[in-house]
């Protein structure tokens, strides 16, 4: 069952582009309510996953790294967001941005409450009900975790951008440009060249995995499934 296509679309697919869609549509929906409406205008305040797909970032390659490896890395289309339109710039820009993984993490807590009441039975609809939500538990808390890492162009990055002193915040900004140069070198570069040597050099691990793991924990002693 698990190697099945129909399984793995269900089961993988259905909370990936979930969590993707309603990641992109909240940023969306806060900057309109603080005062910037191109998004709503390009009609990416919607729960429609096709206005937020990217083909190659959110299908292709994500689909390509389910069946082939042990990793899944890529990008939904960005958000567009005009912060003059704004009424305090740099502070709503880091709303905006935090509302992203917010609301992984709100998506996270009702998978694992769902989960608690299924009772999967072995080759049976609810099994895949269950796997699904457990999927859904780990994707969510890993584009948390992984968002909120302080480097633009990611959640975390524009967050301490607008947290920041103004000084180091503009600094930080800065690193905008080459932010997917940088998340490259730190997911793939650096562990090949530590297997290369001999050395475990899983940045990705130690950054991501092991606290979106603690905080799956978390999540499961908070909703009685642990």
């Amino acid at each position: 069952m698990p190697d099945d296509p129909v399984y793995i679309l269900i089961v993988w697919g259905v909370p990936i582009i979930l969590a993707i869609t309603l990641h992109e549509a909240a940023h969306g929906l806060v900057a309109y309510r603080l005062g910037d409406d191109t998004a709503r205008k390009r009609g990416r305040v919607t729960l429609n996953p096709v206005r937020h797909v990217d083909p190659v970032g959110t299908i292709l390659l994500p689909g390509f790294m389910l069946l082939f490896t042990q990793f899944i890395f890529g990008w939904a289309r960005p958000v567009p967001v005009n912060p003059r339109r704004m009424h305090r710039p740099v502070r709503d820009m880091a709303i905006v941005a935090i509302a992203g993984p917010a609301t992984n993490l709100v998506l996270a807590l009702v998978s694992a409450i769902l989960l608690r009441f299924t009772t999967p039975l072995p080759d049976s609809p609810e099994r895949w009900i269950s796997d699904a939500l457990a999927v859904s538990v780990w994707i969510n808390v890993i584009l948390t975790v992984f968002n909120m890492m302080p480097l633009p162009p990611l959640d975390g990055g524009r967050v301490a951008v607008g947290i920041l002193p103004p000084a180091l915040g503009q600094r930080l900004a800065r690193l905008e440009r080459y932010g997917l140069i940088i998340l490259v070198v730190i997911l793939f570069v650096i562990p090949l060249a530590g297997r290369l040597v001999g050395w475990d050099l899983n940045v990705f691990a130690k950054l991501v995995l092991e606290p979106a793991n603690w905080l799956r924990v978390a999540i499961g002693h908070l909703t009685g499934m642990i």
